[in-house]
């Protein structure tokens, strides 16, 4: 039997049952079904050329930099874990069992464009946080949605940010193929981001999926087919710069006992 794959809170770990054992993956690598670690589509996205923007941003926020970059990532982590448990059919609370409020506003605000845009909008969940790794394409990654949606089939991101960055639509492009291969029976037709920070002020016309501060927006055909090329491209300037690169590693047993001398 392979390891398999599961995520808990932001740490990757596998489970070998025939080895009685369970390996904790630093979150930048997955393994595959022979064994082998491959760097997820997020990580080999961080040799993508930053915009001029972000050096503006850089300059501006100086020493605050890691701070806000963190703490936009565990506000993203959250929300994500917020719609996944009220996809799953779970009720969601803000207030816990104590009393106390278990959740920041600017969390649940998105969440609940979230839970906006689920009952405005029916959709068909295909798969939920799904997990692929292939040693063929040579990395991994989590799928946040995969969708049927208005008679189309369609991987669908979730995202927190402040602006859609170019290379998200790079990270898609990786998923879409990583899709293809695992699962070729499951035709896509094409990939969106969800977008819970937008500046949008109406429910918009027309075919427009938003509402106020949320959008969904899908890549156009003309866009779609340089992605993955631009993918690939960074890719081969990632592995440039990273070839060596091995994860940070934890590994545990799954069952102890005492062998007593009689």
């Amino acid at each position: 039997m392979q390891p398999v794959i599961y995520k808990l809170g932001n740490n990757n770990f596998s489970v070998d049952i025939s080895n009685n054992r369970i390996d904790f993956l630093d979150t930048r690598f997955y393994i595959t079904e022979s064994g082998q670690y491959v760097p997820s589509v997020t990580t080999i996205l961080t040799a993508y050329p930053k915009s001029a923007a972000f050096y503006e941003w850089l300059k501006k926020v100086g020493e605050d930099a890691d701070t806000i970059r963190d703490e936009a990532g565990m506000r993203g982590s959250t929300v994500h874990k917020l719609t996944e448990a009220y996809d799953e059919g779970q009720e969601v609370r803000l207030i816990d069992d104590s009393g106390y409020i278990a959740y920041k506003l600017a969390e649940w605000n998105m969440f609940e464009k979230y839970v906006e845009f689920r009952r405005r909008f029916p959709l068909d969940i295909i798969h939920t946080e799904l997990h692929l790794s292939s040693d063929h394409l040579g990395f991994a990654g989590t799928l946040d949605r995969v969708v049927r949606f208005r008679d189309r089939n369609l991987i669908l991101d979730i995202k927190t940010a402040n602006n859609l960055h170019e290379h998200y639509w790079l990270q898609l492009a990786a998923y879409e193929k990583l899709l293809a291969e695992k699962q070729p029976e499951l035709p896509i037709d094409g990939y969106a981001i969800l977008w819970l920070n937008a500046q949008t002020r109406t429910d918009g016309k027309g075919d427009a999926v938003q509402g106020k501060g949320w959008q969904l927006v899908e890549r156009k055909a003309e866009d779609k087919v340089n992605d993955w090329p631009r993918f690939e491209a960074t890719k081969t300037l990632w592995l440039a710069e990273n070839n060596a690169m091995k994860p940070r590693q934890t590994t545990y047993q799954l069952s102890h006992q005492l062998n007593k001398v009689s």
